[in-house]
């Protein structure tokens, strides 16, 4: 049997003293926690991506002398 929880919680304040790597932190209702991935192609990519160069091999391309994306100026 399938239950499927849809809930609401706000958290005003939360104190975590210590996290490691295997550590889970978990809010919410308690019961299996199945992963799960989906693959979406949003880009609307139709061939493979270029090939990845090696560690220490220079890119042929000139490294970027800007920000790829605009940024917002400083607000004071």
């Amino acid at each position: 049997m399938n239950f499927y929880i849809q809930q609401c919680i706000k958290i005003h304040f939360i104190k975590i003293g210590g996290i490691t790597n295997a550590s889970v932190l978990q809010i919410g209702s308690a019961g299996i926690v199945k992963p799960t991935a989906h693959l979406y192609n949003t880009g609307g990519f139709t061939q493979a991506a270029p090939q990845a160069l090696k560690p220490g091999t220079p890119p042929t391309t000139p490294p970027l002398l800007a920000p790829a994306v605009p940024l917002q100026a400083p607000v004071r």
